[in-house]
């Protein structure tokens, strides 16, 4: 199903051929993002990616969206931690037309001042939604908890001062030194044929940059014990993120920890869905979720509680921290939690989009697509030993980070929630 083809230039093209759908699914990627950047570019990613709309020498942006949309496709953007992605969707007979858009856009983006200057107020304005947005802020405060003082931890969308401060040139610099051959991915999904999607890129391919792919400085955190976030602000209820850090990507632990992670609280049918909302009320939604990078990971619990209730909510969700250290999952957890992540993987690539995302992230992430096959016999293989055995692992008081923005002044309550000396007499050595 999977194809990949490198051009001498480095540029690959990977497609996943899926003769029974009507559409088709094109992205380019670049194995670059926010991670990569210095402090004094923070958001520079980002900001690229807006630009990347806002039109090229033989489009504006009106126009960019109308030779989309007007042949009943769509397109949008995203920028994450390592990769930034643009992606469009069509119906098949039309893939030549979005890839005449994307390429354009990928090339030939003139960087207008005059759409320099708008787009920095769009996304000051975005930054001050998120700042709005209590469950969008407190994880910003999460992520810089979890990877101090280093690219990891900094905001993608950039700060209202590094985004006033950027130049034009700086911009078109980052571009140039981040947006090689090498570091890029054509990938396309749908009704296609291989051969012909790779003739059609390689018209393009002398037209990319050369060079080595970029390297972003390795995660590191020093952290003894628990530590604490409060940012003090009016508001109804108090939003809590909770952060344990974990493993890479390449780690093979993150097989029994997607499994932890789905009996803790990914879906309704969680630990924590169940007994913070379904049990005792305390909260509207409680979800757990994992983000792998390249050389770490981590686990966040996220919840918005009434403030009163906050120090019994927290109480609980260590209570389940510590029973999946202490205690076996039952043979019945074990089997719903991997019929559920098999199920939601199975579902997922029915789609072509879809499809192509996961082809383009497995060949970034691991140089390789791994079949998906492989991956649901992993997760078959995992043990109840085992998810017991990464808990210990990762939940320690030395990996414990919760950030909070709530009308709280003082955190002391929540220290002793959290206390080093409690999580230490949990471990065990058997």
């Amino acid at each position: 199903m999977y194809q990949v083809s490198r051009h001498k230039s480095g540029l690959s093209v990977i497609t996943a051929t899926m003769p029974h759908m009507a559409s088709v699914s094109l992205g380019m990627w670049v194995a670059v993002g926010g991670r990569y950047e210095p402090a004094s570019l923070c958001g520079v990613s980002h900001f690229i990616e807006h630009l990347l709309f806002k039109g090229t020498r033989a489009r504006s942006a009106r126009q960019i969206s109308q030779d989309v949309e007007g042949i009943g496709g769509y397109l949008n953007a995203f920028t994450t931690e390592e990769t930034t992605c643009f992606y469009s969707k069509a119906r098949h007979d039309r893939f030549q037309e979005l890839l005449d858009v994307l390429m354009d856009m990928f090339l030939n983006s003139t960087f207008d001042p005059v759409e320099i200057a708008k787009e920095r107020n769009v996304i000051k304005e975005e930054l001050a939604m998120y700042l709005d947005q209590p469950q969008h802020h407190v994880q910003e405060l999460l992520n810089e908890m979890l990877w101090p003082n280093q690219p990891l931890g900094r905001s993608l969308t950039g700060t209202a001062e590094t985004i006033e401060k950027m130049t034009r040139e700086e911009l078109l610099a980052y571009r140039s030194t981040n947006y090689l051959s090498s570091s890029t991915i054509v990938a396309a999904a749908g009704n296609l044929n291989h051969d012909k999607v790779v003739k059609a890129v390689s018209r393009f391919a002398r037209h990319f940059l050369c060079g080595n792919r970029p390297k972003f400085i390795p995660a590191f955190n020093k952290q003894t014990k628990p530590a604490i976030c409060l940012f003090t602000k009016p508001a109804e209820q108090t939003q809590l993120a909770l952060g344990i850090r974990t493993c890479s990507r390449h780690d093979e632990r993150r097989f029994a920890l997607r499994l932890l992670n789905t009996v803790l609280g990914e879906n309704m049918s969680s630990r924590l869905f169940q007994v913070v909302r379904e049990d005792h009320g305390l909260a509207y939604s409680i979800t757990s979720a994992l983000c792998f990078f390249d050389d770490v990971g981590a686990l966040n619990i996220s919840a918005g509680v009434d403030t009163d209730k906050l120090p019994r909510a927290l109480k609980l969700i260590i209570r389940e921290l510590q029973r999946l250290m202490d205690e076996f999952v039952t043979p019945a957890e074990l089997r719903c939690a991997r019929d559920y992540v098999i199920g939601q993987i199975d579902l997922g690539l029915e789609s072509t989009e879809n499809q192509m995302m996961w082809a383009a992230e497995q060949l970034l992430s691991y140089g390789r697509i791994i079949p998906a096959a492989e991956i649901k016999q992993k997760l078959r293989d995992v043990k109840a030993s085992q998810i017991r055995s990464v808990a210990r692992d990762f939940f320690r008081p030395d990996r414990l980070n919760l950030a909070l923005v709530s009308p709280l002044k003082s955190d002391a309550g929540m220290r002793r929630c959290l206390r080093a000396d409690d999580w230490k007499s949990r471990e065990r050595t058997d």
